[in-house]
């Protein structure tokens, strides 16, 4: 929300400068984002009149005019196409210094002498039209100083509203909110009926109340919708972001900013019957003011008449009943749609107004018949006409009283505040306020604060008006105690020191993401859909953090970077019954070389290998041991799967993005992508002391021939059982594939080792260790052995 500082002058009087005064509206929960200036510094710059124009006598695409710059006639060379006679504009005299450093000077323009400049709106740094003259309309004189002309010594201030502060979406309830911080007197803008000069006009109604509490029309007839805005009108609406258009629409516009009532001007010539607010037929279709063609369903309100839908309420009005420079009869409306009877209009359509911005946080009821007599105003003062009556259907609901007890203020601040200037605080927010014995108030909220429901609501406004920094009390003590923590316990920090140590960089993705990536990466399962989602691409909560991480993997080999190493800490969402299961995760991406380019180290690229040994160091944190079982996955490649395993329970996947997967998110080269869960790792087992041995170790080694699909952690988990408790280690130093085997076997070469801690082992223990070994391998997995 854009507030121009002069506009706000004229509604409350406030004292302080304008970055004192942004300052003071942050504080009290109006954040501030900026305040700039409307115009850059310029200086010799005045209005002035185009008398006569004549074409020059060397070029085609200039004109010789004659200006009146209010102390005499100067003669200027202008290129501009819309330089006529009559025209208002801005004249940059010899010697004048606009934005950029340019200095006007007397000059020659193909042998003809020009005393000065005729400005356009980019020139001087007033928008970004420089197709022509910036041309004036209004009572101004030539020679009259352009700046004070135009106020463009103006500041701008631009608030981020917060959903709930829907009330100071305009330049009146900026000010309402001042005068309160300010306890000044605020001056509103009058909006006193204006009487009926004939009885014409369309009936309204809205078929659900609920959806529409007040709906207010008035047709204004003989209206001239060709005359220019007023400058001072287009020169607010550009501060506050706006692009003037015509008449009509300004008006609707700068009705909009002001009160903050959103309106539509209908041209009555193309409305057919009464207009009514209702839910739309399923098979209706609209025509939006932006060309769009939206297919609508009961989901939509509407504004129908007779012969169909003519707007999308809250949103956009349908083109075929638009106003037009041409337009004869105007018919206004002025309505209040329920936030829940517009919300998700927008994203569903893909449309932005500045109306949905304001009817999604909620209209005063009790501002459209006031905003329609405003409106009229400006129509009759800009373009004529003769106004109708005022048809009305409902009336703003009435607002809930709530209770605020004295003493839970008190207990919530952190001291007691005189109930006179609780009182005082709350009457100049707009509340009705009576004793309602001992130390409660029943407080009325006004019809513009949609949200002072709760008692909490009403301890906020009072701290923030008194300010936060003014709250009574002084210093506090605070017991503060040291949590425990659990000797099993592995803190977080080390997950992240870990993986950064071993090249990897955490990322935050969205939660809510794209339905059919998430589909391809988890195998199909269920998701949670997000109720109106921001966008088409944020539809689902992710089962799966890869989700994400793909997305980043796109982003980066985009701009070249091919070698990526990210892991993401956070939630997957899996739908169970009527809950949310969400379990916490960790997820890596890694793609590109194993190595950093460098010319020393090798361009191999990164493996199922690299990957599985990051993962073994992050669970040995814990004190556990890291198993993978071969198991498919649908979104990863055959043959370089794995699931998961510690303490014989499965908690991830570790594998390549299946190819098909890759091609269908166009990723390129497959990535390797891991998932476990995050509890393993921080929780594991607390750490013991184990003195150093100090007898001798034993080795032996075992050959085994196995089929060539058996997994390797199979023969590692039956030596490791069946191995006794002097077996200290058990490893792979060899495979050996081709002559002297059966086809599609292997030879794996095992090494065990063996240590007693208070005494050496003797060859026949040892021995009878291995065999016991051996004939658990034979049994349970049916190898062989070279010997």
């Amino acid at each position: 929300m854009k507030v121009s500082t002069q506009w706000l002058a004229e509604w409350v009087s406030v004292t302080d400068a304008p970055a004192a005064l942004a300052e003071r509206l942050t504080l009290a929960g109006l954040e501030v984002d900026s305040v700039e200036p409307v115009a850059p510094a310029f200086s010799g710059v005045v209005v002035a009149r185009v008398d006569a124009v004549e074409l020059h006598p060397d070029a085609d695409r200039l004109r010789v005019c004659q200006v009146d710059s209010g102390d005499a006639t100067v003669q200027i060379v202008c290129g501009a196409p819309n330089v006529r006679a009559g025209m208002l504009v801005p004249l940059a005299t010899v010697g004048a210094e606009l934005p950029g450093g340019v200095k006007i000077k007397q000059a020659k323009l193909r042998g003809v002498a020009s005393a000065g400049m005729l400005c356009s709106a980019r020139e001087l740094g007033l928008g970004e039209a420089a197709s022509g003259l910036m041309e004036l309309h209004g009572d101004y004189q030539p020679g009259q100083d352009f700046r004070a002309a135009i106020g463009a010594d103006d500041q701008i201030i631009e608030i981020e509203l917060t959903p709930n502060r829907g009330d100071c979406a305009s330049v009146r309830g900026v000010a309402r909110d001042a005068a309160v911080l300010y306890e000044s007197d605020w001056m509103p803008v009058d909006c006193a009926p204006i009487a009926a000069t004939h009885e014409q006009g369309r009936d309204v109604a809205a078929v659900d109340p609920e959806d529409c509490p007040v709906f207010c029309g008035r047709l204004i007839q003989n209206v001239d919708a060709a005359r220019p805005t007023p400058t001072w009108m287009q020169e607010r609406l550009r501060r506050a972001g706006l692009r003037p258009k015509h008449a009509l629409v300004d008006i609707t516009n700068y009705v909009l900013l002001e009160l903050g009532q959103p309106m539509h001007a209908y041209d009555d010539a193309q409305l057919q019957g009464n207009l009514v607010a209702r839910r739309a037929a399923k098979g209706e279709s609209l025509t939006l003011l932006n060309d769009q063609t939206v297919e609508l369903d009961p989901a939509c309100l509407v504004i129908a008449d007779d012969q169909g839908p003519v707007g999308l309420a809250g949103a956009m009005g349908g083109a075929g009943s638009a106003v037009t420079p041409a337009t004869r009869d105007v018919y206004l409306e002025s309505a209040c749609f329920a936030p829940d009877a517009v919300a998700g209009v927008g994203r569903r359509f893909k449309l932005v107004s500045d109306a949905l911005y304001r009817y999604e946080r909620g209209v005063d009821p009790a501002l459209q018949a006031a905003a329609l007599e405003r409106a009229t105003q400006l129509v009759l003062a800009i373009c004529g006409g003769q106004p109708g009556p005022v048809r009305q259907v409902g009336q703003a609901p009435e607002q809930a009283p709530v209770t605020l007890r004295l003493s839970r203020l008190a207990a919530l601040l952190g001291g007691a505040i005189e109930e006179d200037k609780v009182r005082s605080i709350l009457v100049r927010l707009g509340c009705s306020v009576r004793q309602d014995g001992g130390d409660q108030l029943q407080v009325t909220p006004p019809s513009h604060r949609y949200d002072l429901r709760i008692e909490e609501d009403l301890v906020e406004e009072v701290a923030r008006v008194i300010g936060y920094d003014h709250l009574p009390g002084g210093a506090r003590t605070v017991e503060m105690r040291f949590g425990a923590v659990a000797e099993d316990a592995v803190d977080r920090a080390r997950v992240h020191d870990v993986l950064c140590g071993r090249g990897y960089h955490e990322v935050i993705t969205y939660s809510f993401v794209d339905a059919a990536v998430d589909a391809a990466l988890s195998g199909g399962l269920p998701t949670v859909a997000v109720d109106n989602p921001i966008a088409e691409q944020m539809s689902v909560m992710r089962t799966t953090l890869w989700s994400g991480l793909v997305g980043v993997l796109k982003h980066n080999r985009a701009r070249g970077a091919d070698r990526l190493r990210v892991y993401e800490l956070g939630l997957q969402f899996h739908p169970d019954g009527q809950d949310v299961r969400q379990p916490q995760m960790l997820a890596g991406l890694a793609s590109g070389r194993r190595h950093p380019e460098h010319w020393d180290a090798d361009q191999t690229p990164v493996d199922f290998y690299d990957i599985k040994g990051d993962l073994d160091v992050l669970v040995q944190q814990a004190g556990r041991a890291l198993d993978c079982e071969a198991q498919p996955h649908q979104a990863l490649h055959p043959g370089q799967s794995a699931r998961l395993m510690v303490d014989g329970r499965p908690v991830g996947w570790l594998g390549r993005l299946h190819p098909a997967v890759a091609r269908q998110l166009d990723l390129g080269p497959a990535p390797i992508v891991f998932e476990i869960e995050l509890g393993v790792l921080l929780q594991g087992h607390a750490p013991a002391y184990e003195p150093v041995a100090d007898q001798p170790a034993v080795r032996r080694d075992l050959a085994v021939v196995c089929d060539e699909a058996m997994p390797v952690g199979d023969l590692l988990r039956v030596c490791r059982s069946a191995g006794g408790e002097n077996l200290r280690q058990t490893g792979v130093f060899d495979v050996y594939r081709g002559a002297g085997l059966p086809d599609s076997s292997k030879s794996v070469a095992l090494s065990l080792i063996f240590q007693d801690k208070t005494r050496t082992l003797i060859d026949r223990e040892v021995d009878d260790a291995v065999a016991g070994v051996r004939s658990a391998l034979s049994t349970e997995l049916g190898v062989g052995f070279r010997e």
